[in-house]
């Protein structure tokens, strides 16, 4: 990561974190409730006795779960102000003999070669300039380690119109993935699984205060798993959720 852009991304975390501005987002994530449940379930399964890398440690960080969970869980953010609040919740919690956080650029990871079990991260990726990332993911990830990623996808002309409206909830220089974008992180796995979320489910946003919000997204949600079976609607899915098994020595 260049240092302008390095600076760039801690800048916009640290006001995140510190002045929630991103907290409008959060009405939006209601129709994505599945998405981040499969996300989690991906997670959290098997995980005690784990060494677990968190890329992230925001208000939607696992890592608290994971460590009760049983794990030993490092998070790492690229901004201060989330380090010093993650570690503030790890004391009060009583949790710091098994989870830790450090300022890190996930570019350019300090740890040593094949170290942990599970890498995860939820909307981090697209921030990342995704084959430097890779290329460390793969280098930290044991051999039959896996990597787990909720991120969204940046092809559905509705929402990237969203996000041209909104341009104070998004950093400069995020880009939310492509469908290139995983063929590459496919490539250097031996196995890849990508799970689509978030279509038609989207027209429930409106409803999601009033008391049919829940039955509403259930049929929307069906109809999404149909859809989806199609690879042409899998581009338009406003959410992915990526699991990786098996970094390769070399990408093909």
């Amino acid at each position: 990561m260049s240092e302008s852009r390095l600076l760039r991304e801690a800048e916009f975390h640290d006001k995140a974190f510190t002045e929630k501005t991103r907290a409008a987002a959060g009405k939006f994530y209601a129709v994505a409730a599945s998405a981040k449940l499969r996300y989690r379930d991906l997670i959290r399964g098997d995980c005690a006795g784990r060494n677990v890398l968190e890329y992230g440690c925001g208000t939607g960080s696992c890592a608290f779960d994971l460590a009760r969970d049983g794990a030993d869980v490092v998070g790492i953010d690229i901004s201060p102000a989330g380090i010093d609040l993650a570690e503030r919740r790890a004391e009060e919690e009583a949790l710091s003999e098994r989870l830790s956080f450090r300022c890190m650029n996930a570019e350019s990871l300090e740890f040593p070669d094949r170290h942990f079990d599970l890498i995860c991260g939820s909307g981090i990726l697209h921030h990342l300039d995704l084959e430097r990332a890779l290329a460390q993911l793969r280098r930290v990830l044991k051999k039959n380690g896996r990597a787990v990623f909720f991120e969204p996808l940046g092809h559905n002309p509705l929402v990237n119109l969203f996000r041209r409206l909104t341009p104070g909830m998004r950093s400069a220089d995020e880009h939310p993935l492509l469908i290139d974008d995983l063929r590459l992180l496919a490539a250097g796995f031996e196995n890849a699984e990508f799970h689509f979320f978030t279509l038609c489910s989207l027209l429930a946003i409106p409803f999601r205060s009033l008391p049919g919000f829940g039955p509403l997204l259930n049929i929307l949600e069906t109809i999404d798993r149909a859809l989806f079976a199609i690879p042409f609607f899998r581009k338009q899915a406003w959410i992915v959720v990526i699991q990786l098994t098996a970094p390769r020595e070399t990408v093909k």
